[in-house]
């Protein structure tokens, strides 16, 4: 509970390769439970669970570490050796260059760079972004690597920014969930930078367990952490904590999560303004993943749900999940198995 979903537009990205090489798209969909349907409507959102389970039919299907978006394929196994390579490293510093090296062995994909202008280093993708494919395949190399060096070092790494050659999408506002940093689009390289510091930072990691890592990877690299370092973050955690812990309405109020953060209302409401949302915002995308949660994933009867989230009555649940998702909860819940 309480888990970000995600967006269709993801789900019809990571299809697009599968799709390009005449893959039947149905039978994974319905693996994944995931209702077809929903790929017509750019409202929809499916859960984490949905989305793995549709990553991992076709990791199965295209033999293809990059699923079929880059033009040349990576055979499975070639992340793995990769990680091998760099995990006796003596930093992180050596262990990106050395992985930069490894894949550049494998022309046809993109293209890996660690970049250093002073205090500042860059994650950096190269090649061709013109399609949405490509360039949802760089945003997964960039969140990869950047999780990647995370676990080697032990720590998260804080990115200062993430920019992106190329327009902002009708879904950018995902960009900075799944950066957890600024970003930025039309930018001359797509990137994610943070302090140098850290490439000195030795590595922590050892075989067995980078052995039980790649055992989830990559999918568990490239779930949206929760990092709790923004305002919005503390709020949305204490959101969902309120619905995991009651059995009744529990979703506490602007008061109650102020308190609860040390701070009165009017400055809650000033910060979270400063990072572009509101409390109600907030409120809504928190019930909004409970509820795709709640219907995809478990025979929870509607009523008990919406009133577990907080609607008095059953007709404003339905009014706001059709806004959420341009259906409605009976629907859903039919079309993805349930």
């Amino acid at each position: 509970m309480g888990r970000r979903t995600v967006g269709v537009h993801h789900v019809r990205a990571v299809l697009a390769g599968a799709r390009r090489g005449g893959v039947d798209l149905v039978p994974l969909l319905q693996e994944a439970q995931i209702p077809p349907l929903l790929l017509g409507d750019d409202r929809a959102r499916v859960t984490p669970a949905q989305f793995a389970r549709l990553f991992r039919a076709l990791y199965r299907t295209t033999r293809d570490e990059f699923l079929g978006l880059s033009e040349v394929p990576s055979r499975p196994g070639t992340f793995a050796m990769m990680c091998y390579a760099c995990v006796g490293c003596r930093d992180l510093g050596a262990a990106v260059e050395r992985a930069a090296a490894f894949y550049g062995l494998f022309p046809g994909g993109p293209e890996l760079a660690l970049e250093v202008e002073g205090d500042q280093a860059r994650f950096a993708v190269y090649g061709d972004l013109g399609r949405d494919e490509e360039r949802f395949l760089s945003e997964c190399v960039l969140a990869i690597w950047h999780r990647l060096s995370s676990w080697m070092v032990g720590r998260r790494i804080p990115l200062s920014g993430a920019s992106f050659a190329y327009p902002a999408p009708p879904h950018r506002a995902e960009y900075a969930v799944l950066f957890d940093c600024p970003v930025r689009f039309g930018a001359e390289r797509t990137a994610a930078a943070f302090d140098a510091h850290w490439l000195t930072a030795p590595l922590v990691r050892d075989e067995p367990a980078l052995d039980g890592m790649l055992r989830r990877a990559p999918f568990d690299l490239l779930s949206r952490p929760e990092y709790g370092t923004t305002v919005a973050e503390q709020v949305r955690r204490s959101l969902a904590r309120g619905l995991r812990g009651a059995p009744g309405p529990g979703l506490p109020e602007l008061g109650e999560v102020a308190a609860r953060l040390a701070v009165s209302p009017a400055t809650l409401r000033r910060r979270l303004r400063q990072e572009g949302t509101t409390f109600q915002r907030l409120k809504d995308q928190v019930r909004r993943d409970a509820a795709i949660a709640g219907l995809a994933e478990s025979g929870e009867p509607i009523a008990e749900l919406a009133a577990r989230l907080g609607f008095s009555e059953d007709t404003a649940f339905h009014r706001a999940f059709r806004r959420w998702t341009g259906t409605t909860p009976g629907a859903y819940r039919i079309a993805s198995g349930r």
